[in-house]
């Protein structure tokens, strides 16, 4: 679809800077409080056919909701974008600031405005998961970071100084891991409260290793399987979807996964391969088996995190449970 009017947005947490395009060329640009009264007055008083606009902004967090919140309520064509590939896309550059950010946004989705994706909102049922999932992932960091001189410590420093760093943590630790139980009942709560979400994640945990924080995720990082549908894509989101690398005779490497990846979530995946193979069952005999053959034990569990994600949609897209000896699930 072709759009008369293009708007780079460029999202601050202050400020937004906005660029309209018309017909391609340069028509205005503006500084916006970003605000909800700045926001509703300022679209009120834009002159701009809704339906022949295309809004396109970079994902940047908690910063967009006041403006999305306002263009839904316009039911505006909004694209979010991913910031790298506008990066990559619009070649080489000089310069940086906020007014030409929005520029380049703006010609950017000129020039690629027919494979558009339009966003749509998600529930917000999930957006609370999400909330959750980041507030646990902090925790964590936070607890890692109190343990890391305890156990890097260990015979570098005597057994009293071990105890005044024990002393001088146990009660933050304690406290992490009362909020972190806590945040994990939450999550719970939110799934078993929705009849949706409820019946996705009890699909999604039929799948052995598939525990209440990798259900989770799996269902809020894919917009409850809206956003990505196919298992290869989120494989592919995860970063565990292995590529080819190779030109000609001069380059010649290995098959190997990309670095551009959700990392939350490949990491979560990492940590149920590595139990799957080492609990009894035929993704352990499968690991042992693929290492006695001589395989590379990180390629192993690359191939078991891919299985569980095939598992995991075969269950989703086929609305039933996993099943062990059912081949077809396999």
């Amino acid at each position: 679809m072709k759009f008369k009017n293009i708007i780079g947005i460029d999202i601050g947490k202050e400020t937004i800077e906005l660029t309209v395009l018309e017909n391609g060329e340069k028509k205005l640009h503006l500084q916006i409080e970003n605000t909800m009264k700045k926001l509703n007055t300022f679209f009120k008083s834009l002159k701009l056919e809704w339906k022949d606009s295309l809004f396109c902004m970079e994902h940047t967090g908690i910063y967009n909701h006041h403006l999305l919140e306002v263009l839904h309520q316009s039911q505006a064509n909004v694209w979010l974008e991913n910031a790298i590939q506008i990066k990559r896309s619009i070649g080489l550059t000089r310069g940086k600031s906020d007014k030409l950010d929005a520029m380049r946004i703006a010609q950017y989705a000129y020039l690629h405005q027919e494979r558009a994706k339009l966003w749509q909102p998600e529930r917000k049922v999930i957006e609370c998961l999400k909330l959750l999932i980041a507030q646990r992932s902090r925790l964590i960091k936070a607890k890692k970071l109190l343990q890391a001189p305890l156990n890097e410590g260990k015979g570098f420093i005597t057994k009293d100084d071990t105890k005044i760093l024990k002393q001088a943590s146990n009660t933050s630790l304690k406290a992490i891991q009362k909020d972190l139980k806590a945040v994990t009942e939450k999550l719970k709560q939110t799934i078993e409260s929705d009849s949706r979400l409820n019946e996705l994640f009890n699909y999604v945990t039929s799948v052995s290793n598939i525990g209440t924080i990798i259900g989770a995720a799996v269902i809020a990082s894919t917009n409850e399987f809206k956003k990505i549908s196919v298992a290869k894509k989120f494989a592919c989101h995860c970063g565990i979807a292995p590529f080819e690398y190779s030109s000609g005779k001069s380059i010649r490497g290995k098959t190997r996964v990309s670095h551009m990846a959700d990392k939350d979530m490949k990491t979560l995946l990492h940590l149920a391969a590595l139990t799957a193979a080492s609990r009894p069952g035929e993704l352990r005999d499968y690991f042992e088996r693929k290492v006695a053959e001589g395989k590379n034990k990180m390629l192993v569990l690359n191939a078991i995190r891919n299985k569980l994600i095939l598992r995991i949609f075969a269950c989703v897209n086929n609305t039933r449970k996993y099943i062990k000896k059912d081949l077809t699930f396999a």
